[in-house]
């Protein structure tokens, strides 16, 4: 009898008890969200609330809830991006006087100094050359490669000498004033167009040519080192050739830089964090414009090179691989490839190649030759070669 008289209490009763426990409820939820947003303020720790499901949609969820947390630069941050900003403001220097560095970065001799004496020969006063022997003092054929080495030190792959060595060659080229862009090449890398087209292409180009592209595999992101944190964020960590061509507000921010060099110098390298190997050739630059610059570079390098063996180093052409038809498909070629780290074999990233806005051939230059193919290449040159951009 009791229970069917309880039945009947009425409606305006239960709704007033349901009131007060929904209040308390929300008022518990709310307080549980915000103490693990300031308990948990970093994206790379995982809160509570996100066990179970992926980082991703974590921060999807919550993204609708709360602010995303904004971490405010370092002392040292300020004052690297305070100098950086006021170079980059500088104007661009350019007179009549103008020259570009060719900074050959190599173990010793220059195989290919025919050919690139072939592409200087009657542009003096146009031109620079700073070469960077690692370890045997080069053995010179062409006037213009004559004591033109610096002071050099022991390079090994994938190691931060290596990015010592470009810094060396970048320091010796800004002494002379007149140097407004700056080429870095190897031994085994030819050129594919006129000296004059060439001179346009990057002394009137608006970015410096910098390769950079995010790779989310293993041999991209994944070589990110904690320790680089909170400088370097992973979000930030970018992939690129080291064979760039730059400006000389570029260069000079690159030399100012010690802030951002200094954690691939201290992290970048094997052994630092499990399993990771970090190359720091392959990540500095590109990691170090994408975030300060990001807008004034290419995100390409106009040095082809061929990855289509898919293995650590890019495929080298011997004399037999060389052909008019293979050297005018380089030349004329106006889409980017990348390969990334993620799959087995993969994946290709593609984008169109752009000079001021307008579709142009991306190469300028090309590597890996093997040097028998000099003599064919010199034999080729002038048929093979562009001569307006």
């Amino acid at each position: 009898m009791g229970e069917t008289q309880n039945l009947h209490l009425p409606l305006r009763t239960r709704s007033s008890l349901k009131k007060p426990l929904l209040i308390v409820l929300l008022v518990c939820i709310t307080s549980v969200l915000l103490v693990c947003t300031y308990m948990y303020p970093q994206h790379n720790i995982k809160s509570p609330a996100c066990e179970g499901l992926s980082s991703t949609s974590c921060k999807a969820a919550l993204s609708g809830w709360l602010d995303v947390h904004v971490r405010k630069h370092t002392d040292e941050e300020v004052a690297a991006r305070v100098v950086i900003r006021d170079i980059l403001r500088m104007p661009p220097g350019l007179t009549s006087r103008s020259k570009i560095a060719f900074m050959f970065l190599s173990p010793g001799t220059l195989p290919f100094e025919k050919l690139w004496d072939q592409f200087f020969q009657g542009q003096e006063g146009r031109f620079s050359i700073y070469i960077h022997p690692s370890r045997l003092r080069p053995v010179h054929i062409s006037r213009h490669f004559s004591d033109r080495e610096i002071h050099s030190d022991h390079v090994t792959w994938g190691r931060i000498s290596m990015v010592d060595a470009e810094r060396r060659l970048l320091a010796n080229a800004l002494e002379d004033p007149d140097n407004q862009h700056f080429v870095l090449l190897s031994e085994s890398c030819i050129p594919l167009h006129t000296f004059d087209y060439t001179y346009r292409y990057l002394i009137h180009g608006n970015v410096s040519f910098i390769d950079s592209f995010e790779d989310p595999g293993p041999h991209g992101t994944g070589r990110h080192m904690d320790h680089m944190l909170p400088e370097i964020p992973r979000q930030d960590f970018r992939k690129g050739a080291q064979w760039f061509t730059m400006k000389r507000q570029h260069a000079l921010i690159v030399m100012a830089d010690n802030l951002y060099y200094s954690k691939f110098r201290q992290f970048c390298r094997p052994g630092v964090e499990a399993n990771k190997n970090c190359i720091a050739d392959e990540h500095y630059l590109p990691t170090f414009f994408h975030m300060l610059d990001p807008g004034g570079i290419s995100n390409w390098s106009v040095t082809y090179v061929d990855w289509s063996e898919r293995r650590w180093h890019p495929k080298t052409y011997r004399a037999r691989d060389v052909s008019l038809k293979f050297l005018k498909n380089i030349t004329s070629d106006d889409m980017s490839v990348h390969v990334t780290s993620v799959g087995k074999r993969g994946d290709e990233l593609h984008w169109p190649c752009t000079w001021n806005g307008i579709r142009r051939p991306c190469y300028l230059f090309a590597r890996k030759f093997h040097s028998d193919s000099v003599k064919k290449l010199v034999r080729l040159f002038p048929n093979y070669t562009s001569t307006v951009v």
